[in-house]
């Protein structure tokens, strides 16, 4: 259930990186009130997830899943740079990721 509950966590996280550069600085309301939403939701599910998961392992992935879906976000929806460096660094990002799952104890 920690694992489910962190990369719903995870998700929340890339929806309210979204939705703050979409609230032009907090600027316009529904993407700001989106933001808000989404970061209490995925506080609270990354909470639940540190009542079992070791906060280095769940505070890694939680921030890495964030990182790769923003990254993924700004490229498909923003027109964000790919370049062959950008997804080298994020394929490291996603190597990392793994094995802190493979080597997590719960």
């Amino acid at each position: 259930m920690a694992w489910i509950a962190l990369f719903f966590a995870g998700l929340l996280e890339i929806v309210w990186a979204f939705a703050m550069k979409q609230s032009h600085g907090f600027s316009r309301l529904v993407p700001s009130l989106i933001t808000l939403g989404a970061m209490v939701a995925s506080f609270g599910l990354l909470s639940l997830a540190m009542r079992s998961l070791p906060l280095g392992t769940a505070y890694m992935i939680w921030t890495g899943i964030g990182a790769l879906g923003a990254f993924a976000v700004g490229a498909a929806f923003l027109g964000e740079a790919v370049s062959p460096m950008r997804l080298v660094a994020a394929g490291l990002i996603l190597t990392g990721l793994v094995m802190m799952k493979l080597t997590a104890q719960s």
